[in-house]
């Protein structure tokens, strides 16, 4: 019947549908959500080989991290997601040793330890496995507790979150550790807890302001005071933003041309291939180049919800929408501080900046996403 085999056995019992198998249904992957991150892809390829310099070697490094990345989705969505909720509390346990780790022994950077160097293995940042571990250990523990949750097991879900965001933000890393918070927290939000907890939290977050700012080292206040007045250093610490803030102004609705900035082509915006990349998108694409991107975006985040809703129980629904709506606060919080109305915390625009963590990390999530959603059991009555 149009392409369907059709069973159907005794009255009462159930209805079993089968679909001729596909491409799509043996690689797990769902063509929509593909397409588009191949869309962004491509068209951050074509940003990023502006605001590299024009170096193709560079585009080749991003296309061959592309590649492992798309190929760990692949991998991923595969994966049954009865195997990831098995596993998540034991890779939860092995990520908290690991920041641990690093705090004992791990690799400094700029002032940073966030590294782990294993004998035989590169350096790699444990910080970034936890942005998939956390949602994932937390989706697992609501997975057989009634919902809406009640008031000991949100403590509980709460301090399972506290415990790998204070390890990462003592390395200090501020972005991942706000990352990882927010995943823990659209976990929460979504298991349905109860609004009254919500604003508690919210006022106990406020009052906790001064014993967070006198916790802060000098340069992470230093962002703080430069966000608020960017203009008391011009030559210092509010270079970047004030840089940033020009390019994205002078390239109005239709921007200067690709390759022709002049803030990112003479080296005024620094990091412009990394954190500030949609600074050259603005300045030589113009608003109409952003919204494209954000359009993009849009559908990305709106396939990644609509696969949430989808889902047949509460831990691929819970870790599905919490990993679409983490990818959105990397949007909105690289957006945000690029542009001047969130301080920098060093997040990058997602899929399109340089570097190979985090592609490989994003894409992973969507490898999870399009597990929960290839996996549904085709059953009905």
């Amino acid at each position: 019947m149009g392409g369907q085999d059709f069973q159907r056995t005794m009255p009462g019992a159930q209805v079993h549908f089968s679909r001729r198998r596909t491409w799509w249904s043996y690689t797990h992957l769902d063509p929509i959500l593909t397409l588009l991150l191949l869309i962004l892809a491509g068209y951050g390829l074509f940003v990023f080989y502006s605001a590299s310099g024009q170096s193709e070697a560079a585009v080749q490094r991003q296309l061959i991290r592309y590649g492992v990345a798309f190929g760990a989705m692949l991998v991923i969505a595969c994966t049954s997601p009865r195997l990831l909720r098995r596993w998540a509390p034991w890779v939860f346990g092995l990520g908290v040793l690991m920041l641990v780790g690093v705090l004992l022994f791990g690799v400094g950077a700029k002032g940073a330890q966030r590294w782990l160097q294993l004998p035989g293995l590169p350096r790699f940042q444990p910080s970034e496995i936890m942005k998939l571990v956390v949602p994932m250990t937390l989706a697992w523990y609501f997975a057989d507790r009634p919902l809406p949750p009640r008031l000991k097991h949100t403590f509980t879900v709460l301090a399972i979150l506290m415990l790998p965001t204070l390890l990462i933000a003592k390395q200090p890393d501020l972005g991942t550790s706000l990352l990882i918070a927010a995943s823990g927290i659209f976990v929460l939000l979504l298991s349905g807890v109860l609004w009254r907890y919500v604003f508690s939290a919210i006022v106990l977050a406020g009052a906790c302001v001064p014993l967070l700012w006198m916790l802060m080292r000098d340069y992470q206040k230093q962002r703080v005071l430069t966000f608020l007045n960017p203009e008391s250093d011009p030559l210092g610490a509010g270079w970047n933003i004030i840089q940033s803030k020009t390019a994205i102004g002078s390239g109005g609705i239709h921007g200067k041309g690709w390759l022709n900035g002049s803030q990112s082509q003479l080296d005024f915006l620094p990091e412009s291939h990394t954190d500030f990349i949609i600074a050259v998108m603005a300045e030589e694409l113009g608003l109409v180049g952003v919204l494209l991107l954000l359009a993009i975006y849009l559908c990305i985040i709106a396939r990644g919800l609509w696969i949430a809703s989808q889902a047949q129980d509460t831990f691929g629904r819970l870790l599905a929408g919490s990993l679409t709506l983490t990818f959105f606060v990397y949007v909105f919080v690289n957006i945000g501080m690029v542009s001047g109305i969130l301080p920098v915390v060093g997040v990058p625009l997602p899929l399109v900046s340089y570097g190979g963590t985090s592609i490989l990390t994003l894409m992973a999530g969507f490898g999870m996403i399009m597990s929960i959603h290839s996996h549904r059991t085709m059953v009905t009555r």
